[in-house]
């Protein structure tokens, strides 16, 4: 006789949402990941934060239908009561389906070796002409063309980081740490830790990362309550201080993002110099110390110190056009307060994210960031699908009345800067009082 089911609630499954106590449902069936979430390769945050509810369409999202063969080991014996699937659910996995079947996860096409190919020709070009010319302008050309390398490096790290963009988990690994670590002086393993956390809880005020720039840049007053960072442990005090620089937002903006690089920079040294668990930490330290030998000394090359300032000044602005794009699809898109819910995936990924309208010729310098809706949806889909996808996804989204939202690179700047103002002008208003400085008070004074 077979074995009767055990269930159990939707309430007791959420009493385990805690580090050491962490359960998941994933179609049904409950499992206990408390010990897996520190091994888990998309980091601990994405579990944390689906943690005591279903993560079934998160799962599909990120994972190949290969990988249930490995959560039988986690399986409780237990099982969801009243568990259910939404019709949005139900046509989003149809498609994953579909997807899958069509052989898109795994059509990479030449994207990564024509990108590779760039990155090596910007390179040697931006090296010979520091080491070939006196030319100050060649030279602080050479600065543009390293932003430029910079870029493209960028979408490697951030490909790769999704989907094996080589043929071999070695060869995918070798590539992350070249792109990011070695040529950009950026932790692999930072972004991966960071940007995972952001496509699981996108536009979660207290949860998204990608939305924590305090004290630089708010976008909603909401940030004003001084809420607690999920993501980095912390309270992000909305103190005077803050409350100057956001009222200016709007207009250090742009100037910031000449300079944000310097953020990651800091990031990188921050979690590899700490007691957080890294994997492969020799290899991103290394990593990172060959981008600190050869970028220095590329630099020190330049006769005088006036063309080395403007060398990295140029090269780190130009790479700002990066640091914006990924600002642009989410800066201006809903935001919420409070826990990612699994049962809401395409809800909140559709919500939280603005598609730029572009040319199929321009691809190459959005790195698959126009397809921002697509891509929170299919995260595994290389980037050279997404605009064969995107069609569907619209269908799926006029289908159950989800919002598909697009403007044009300059619109989307525009919505942008708009947000940033909003809040700003928020911030100023003097009935939303703050602890004030002396600062604060010789900027505000009237009369």
């Amino acid at each position: 006789m077979a074995e009767s089911r055990r269930y159990i609630s939707q309430e007791e499954l959420g009493k385990h949402n805690k580090r050491g106590d962490l359960w998941v449902s994933i179609q049904g069936k409950i499992y206990d990941v408390s010990d897996w979430a520190k091994d888990h390769p998309g980091g601990e945050p994405p579990l944390l934060n689906l943690s005591g509810q279903d993560a079934t369409d998160a799962f599909v999202a990120y994972h190949p239908g290969t990988a249930y063969q490995y959560l039988d080991k986690f399986f409780t014996g237990y099982y969801l009561q009243d568990y259910s699937v939404s019709e949005v659910s139900k046509d989003y996995r149809k498609l994953v389906s579909e997807f899958s079947q069509m052989g898109l996860f795994d059509k990479k096409g030449h994207v990564t070796l024509y990108t590779l190919t760039a990155i090596a020709m910007l390179f040697v070009v931006s090296v010979y002409g520091i080491l070939s010319s006196d030319s100050m302008w060649v030279h602080l050309g050479c600065g543009a063309l390293m932003g430029v390398l910079w870029i493209q490096s960028g979408w490697i790290g951030h490909d790769s980081g999704h989907y094996k963009v080589m043929n071999s988990t070695g060869f995918n690994r070798f590539a992350q740490i070249l792109s990011g670590n070695c040529l950009a002086g950026i932790s692999i393993a930072w972004w991966k830790w960071n940007h995972n956390a952001h496509h699981i809880a996108c536009n979660s005020l207290d949860f998204d990362p990608d939305l924590q720039h305090m004290p630089f840049f708010v976008v909603s007053s909401k940030f004003f309550n001084s809420l607690t960072s999920y993501f980095y442990d912390r309270k992000l005090n909305f103190d005077s201080a803050s409350r100057f620089l956001v009222s200016y937002q709007h207009w250090s903006f742009y100037p910031v993002m000449c300079f944000a690089r310097i953020n990651l920079f800091a990031q990188s040294f921050m979690l590899l110099l700490s007691k957080r668990r890294v994997a492969n930490r020799g290899q991103e330290v290394l990593g990172i110390l060959v981008f600190w030998i050869w970028y220095p000394f590329l630099v020190s090359c330049l006769p005088n110190w006036g063309e080395r300032i403007m060398f990295v000044v140029i090269s780190f602005s130009v790479t700002g056009i990066q640091h914006v794009q990924f600002c642009l699809n989410h800066f201006s898109s809903n935001v919420y307060v409070g826990h990612p819910s699994g049962n809401e995936w395409c809800d909140k990924q559709t919500k939280g994210t603005l598609d730029i309208t572009c040319p199929s010729w321009m691809d190459w310098f959005h790195g698959g960031l126009q397809f921002q809706i697509e891509h929170h949806l299919f995260p595994r889909l290389p980037r050279c699908q997404l605009r064969k996808v995107s069609p569907m996804v619209q269908e799926l989204c006029k289908k159950h009345n989800l919002p598909y939202n697009s403007a044009s690179f300059w619109k989307a700047n525009e919505m942008t800067i708009g947000t940033l103002r909003t809040a700003a002008l928020q911030a100023r208003d003097l009935a939303n009082p703050v602890p004030k400085n002396m600062v604060w008070e010789a900027f505000n004074t009237h009369g």
